[in-house]
């Protein structure tokens, strides 16, 4: 059982790191949109659909580009944004690049980011002055190549947005767009695994999110053992502890241990049979000779 110990106690001590960690916004929290925009603002959840691969869109430089340049071999976090928002969209991108930084996954490397602005009105120039700005602030090697901002025109926009469930409109009051804001994780092949909520991310979260959606091809094995002790919950956009998967492991490495224990005690048992036999067969010593 001494074996067991250590197990159970770091078990224990990532459970309790979790949920000691703060609670990241809601959606609601977020941003409240003015009443009247309440039903044209949001976020649909569409688990498990596909993103159309062949939409266009134009790259920072000009480059006009299929989604499917960027959304084909790895994990992808997208963001939809517009780069002229005053304040929401920025707090966002800033969540992004603050959450990746402590993840040891590389972007380019391990995942890609497509950040999209859903203002068609916005020009490649514009995306390239808030690339060059988020890459600088992210501060990892080669992470141009992995971070791409894209302006489109309305129909891709528009399909692209219905297509993760993102709703948003134009809000003529205040000459500014009402929206709400999530990280959308995508699979190799476009499909939408995970949904995180908020302006700002857990670390910890991304990192099971892109491990789940690159169908465990990245990370390592205490990452493999972290998501059999984690779920991710859909309301809530993060992961939380699976309590009855935990019970369960550590069943399992109780009844490896006594099975450990036992294995050992019989096989030390067998060793000793055949002395205790002899042992148990050899003549008393007889009493010395009377002078």
């Amino acid at each position: 059982m001494r074996v067991l110990t250590p197990v159970i106690f770091v078990l224990c001590l990532a459970a309790g790191m979790a949920s000691a960690q703060p609670a990241m916004p809601s959606p609601s929290r977020a941003m409240v949109p003015p009443k009247s925009l309440t039903d044209k603002v949001g976020i649909d959840q569409n688990l498990g659909a596909q993103v159309p691969l062949d939409l266009k869109f134009r790259d920072e430089s000009g480059q006009t580009v299929e989604l499917s340049k960027y959304i084909h071999d790895k994990p992808v976090i997208l963001t939809l944004v517009y780069y002229g928002c005053p304040s929401l969209c920025t707090m966002t991108l800033n969540g992004v690049a603050k959450s990746l930084k402590p993840i040891s996954f590389d972007v380019g490397k391990e995942f890609e980011v497509v950040t999209v602005s859903f203002d068609p009105s916005e020009k490649p120039e514009l995306a390239a002055e808030k690339k060059a700005s988020y890459i600088k602030l992210y501060g990892r090697e080669n992470a141009a190549a992995g971070w791409h901002f894209l302006t489109g025109d309305q129909p891709s926009i528009d399909a692209l947005t219905k297509a993760v469930g993102f709703r948003y409109t134009y809000d003529e009051a205040s000459q500014q767009f009402a929206h709400t804001t999530a990280l959308i994780l995508l699979t190799p092949e476009g499909k939408i695994s995970r949904y995180f909520y908020g302006l700002e991310y857990s670390p910890r979260d991304i990192r099971l999110g892109l491990i789940e959606a690159a169908d465990n091809k990245i990370g390592t094995i205490s990452d493999v053992v972290l998501l059999m002790c984690y779920q991710y919950d859909p309301a809530k956009g993060k992961y939380g502890v699976a309590v009855f998967a935990v019970l369960r492991i550590m069943a399992v490495l109780t009844l490896a241990a006594l099975g450990t224990f036992m294995f050992v005690m019989f096989r030390r048992e067998r060793r000793m049979a055949p002395a205790t036999a002899a042992a148990a067969t050899k003549p008393p010593n007889e009493p010395p000779a009377q002078a």
